[in-house]
């Protein structure tokens, strides 16, 4: 039977025909699917898991024990989880162990445009790229096999658009992969640089033998078309946009194996043609490795090292045609910045701290919004849970009076990502921060995930709840005050009491997100005759409040009466209608 799978549901299926049987992510767009379709087959263990290197040594110890396992994360989690991923390269694997990591090129939900087979080289582990949901489906299954005939973990990698693009999928039965047998062996999982040396040994040894794998493996594929002088060297989602820009005015190296590269099927294509052009995302990986090997190639030179690539683009440094101009709108549209959401609880938060003028030191999620106008209150972003520590080294470097105009904001799920552990800094190293958590009962920017605060686990199954205010009192801190974000004039008071305070503290905004199922504001706002048109609501940045004719409107179609915008009038204009 066949189905139109996305891609990363096309991994899931192959997880699961591969008789995988445990698997440990943290969500990050765009790899959170693969997890969330894991969920659909109760014969695999699925969890979140606090962050990407608890999630890979989950999947490490579950490879050890005799389980098919694996780890999904988006390329900058690979970060997070970089130091076992290293290190498992040299115990290799009992069961198969498979690590997905997905690309975004063109930063679609993320930080930066990272490269992620620079880490299956600097590691040594071999790497797989698909380029539709069927090869997702079915790299995944072979990596698994590879896996253990090699003694190695396996990267997967992905983008976005061959993530989150469907094709056809040709669905099989699950294996029946039995638990292999788990014996104590020290010298192979324990580590220490007397073990290490040895096995770096077997992994040059393996690196060799998957070397001669990959120049014989049906993974790379040749594409020879008739009287072509032109050869183009592509893997995943650029195969598609070339094959869709060129047809078979050219031929095509399809490259399936990252790491190692297939050197010997490179060289021969290559000796085919007169011109040869590397296509690749991001950086020159291929283009490199060739150069290397003496061939003489069209990369970087011609192509860009920024953002994804398309159709258009290709056919236009290979054939020198130019793509048909799009028909242009008769009409300007207007800029649709991205912004929270009606009712979002982070909105209150930005308010106050945009009126205090405080400098506020921002971390990755929803909330990275606040740094949009007309909010515009966050200095930093730099990555998950580098809010906290971000702020600890500002107060440092400027003392205690600049402190005191200096929070920290971050979300629940991020603070028990990375957070925690800069907080037990403060308080070791006597900062004086205040740390706002922004609680809002669900892992939000990825799409409403469960996380340890929440109470429920992938499956939805309730479970214990870490209680912030405990984990908090527990490193140190003695100050922890819970608030309601929309009770603007209360939570002002208290922003102000804590970053006033000569020891740490943190603040807990208390307000769940408004877009979950429980949560059921009623009603609408509506603007009363007795408005003095002060537009104090629109620095809220709401967009159900906009100015019409001159005057503040609110649409009720998009209003869902979390009641904010009542808060802040100054002149009690704004009611509530049912």
């Amino acid at each position: 039977m066949k189905k139109l799978l996305l891609g990363n549901a096309a991994v899931a299926r192959g997880a699961y025909e591969a008789g995988v049987r445990v698997v440990s992510s943290y969500p990050g767009t765009p790899s959170t699917e693969i997890t969330e379709n894991i969920v659909a087959y109760p014969e695999i263990y699925a969890e979140w898991a606090p962050n990407e290197k608890v999630a890979a040594e989950v999947a490490i110890g579950a490879s050890i024990a005799g389980a098919r396992s694996m780890s999904c994360m988006k390329h900058v989690g690979l970060n997070v989880m970089a130091d076992p991923v290293f290190t498992v390269s040299y115990t290799g694997v009992n069961a198969g162990l498979v690590f997905c990591v997905a690309d975004d090129p063109g930063m679609h939900s993320s930080q930066n445009e990272q490269d992620s087979r620079h880490y299956a080289i600097a590691a040594k582990i071999p790497m797989l790229e698909p380029s539709d949901s069927s090869e997702c489906k079915e790299f995944t299954k072979l990596a698994y096999e590879i896996s253990e005939r090699f003694d190695t973990p396996v990267f997967i990698r992905l983008s976005t658009r061959i993530s989150h693009s469907q094709s056809l999928v040709e669905l099989c039965d699950r294996e029946n992969d039995e638990l292999k047998p788990y014996e104590k062996n020290a010298p192979k999982y324990v580590m220490m640089p007397g073990n290490a040396i040895k096995r770096h040994i077997d992994v040059e040894k393996r690196m060799l033998d998957l070397k001669d794998f990959s120049d014989n493996s049906s993974l790379n594929n040749v594409e020879i078309n008739d009287n072509t002088k032109i050869g183009i060297i592509c893997a995943g989602t650029t195969y598609l946009y070339s094959h869709e820009a060129l047809g078979d005015k050219v031929s095509y190296l399809k490259i399936g194996m990252i790491n190692p590269l297939p050197e010997k099927v490179i060289l021969d294509f290559c000796k085919r043609f007169e011109k040869i052009y590397v296509v690749e995302e991001l950086d020159p990986i291929i283009e490199n490795a060739c150069k290397a090997l003496g061939i003489d190639v069209i990369g970087k030179d011609a192509f860009t090292l920024l953002g994804e690539y398309t159709p258009s683009m290709i056919k236009s440094v290979v054939l020198g045609e130019k793509a048909n101009e799009s028909s242009a709108l008769s009409e300007n549209l207007p800029a649709r910045p991205p912004v929270m959401c009606a009712g979002c609880p982070h909105r209150g938060t930005f308010y106050v701290l945009k009126k205090l003028g405080l400098t506020v030191s921002g971390d990755i999620g929803c909330y990275t919004l606040g740094a949009v106008p007309p909010l515009a209150s966050i200095d930093t972003t730099v990555c998950m849970g580098a809010s906290v520590s971000v702020a600890h080294g500002m107060g440092k470097a400027r003392g205690n009076e600049f402190t005191k105009k200096l929070v920290s904001v971050i979300g629940d799920s991020t603070f028990m990502h990375s957070g925690i552990t800069g907080l037990s800094d403060i308080v070791y190293n006597k900062g004086i921060n205040t740390v706002i958590i922004l609680d809002n009962s669900i892992t939000g920017m990825t799409g409403h995930q469960d996380n340890p605060t929440t109470g429920y686990t992938i499956r939805g199954e309730e479970t214990k709840q870490v209680n912030l205010i405990m984990l908090a009192k527990a490193l140190g801190i003695e100050n922890v005050v819970v608030a309601d974000p929309f009770d603007v004039k209360e939570f002002e008071r208290v922003v102000k009491e804590e970053t006033e305070r000569e020891e740490p503290s943190v603040i807990i905004a208390q307000r769940p997100c408004a877009l979950l199922k429980r949560v059921k504001y009623s009603g609408h706002c509506v603007i009363g005759d007795n408005c003095k048109n002060c537009k104090m609501c629109m620095k809220l940045g709401c967009p159900a409040i906009s100015i019409k004719d001159n005057k503040v409107v609110i649409d009720n179609t998009q209003c869902n009466g979390c009641g904010l915008c009542i808060n802040v009038c100054p002149f009690q204009a704004i009611k509530k209608e049912d």
